[in-house]
């Protein structure tokens, strides 16, 4: 199995199963956010951001949680995961704290967790992102 081939089987699963992980955890907020449920509402007015940062943040995550899921586009769903999750991340170090409403934690390190699941995976699928990268730079060239 080279670097650019993707495994079938088991393999397949296993190998998709940090994607799988990420996007459940991004999906299983979804609820939170699009009702408004107390939490939710409580983390955005905190930040400043309610509802607009909530409803924006849910819809990245949705998308993100989709890209994911799908192997081809899985890179920029992690890459996305990565942006979002980093805002969350230092939500709660500078403003929310780690612990939010007695959680103990877990909304803090639920955001870690799917950060280094996505940074795993935008680096698993490197040879992707360098390949567009690589098409958009010839392109861009080859049209001077």
């Amino acid at each position: 199995m080279t670097h650019n081939s993707e495994p079938s089987g088991l393999r397949k699963w296993l190998f998709r199963l940090p994607n799988i992980v990420a996007a459940v955890i991004l999906l299983q907020t979804l609820y939170f956010k699009f009702t408004g449920a107390p939490e939710s509402v409580y983390i955005f007015t905190k930040l400043g951001m309610e509802p607009w940062g909530r409803y924006g943040s849910g819809v990245a995550e949705l998308i993100a949680s989709v890209l994911l899921l799908t192997p081809r586009h899985a890179w920029m769903g992690a890459a996305i995961a990565i942006s979002v999750m980093a805002g969350a991340v230092v939500s709660h170090l500078t403003e929310l704290g780690i612990e939010v409403q007695g959680d103990g934690g877990t909304l803090f390190f639920l955001a870690l967790t799917v950060m280094v699941l996505s940074v795993f995976i935008l680096f698993r699928e490197r040879a992707a992102v360098l390949d567009l990268l690589g098409s958009v730079m010839g392109k861009g060239r080859a049209s001077r």
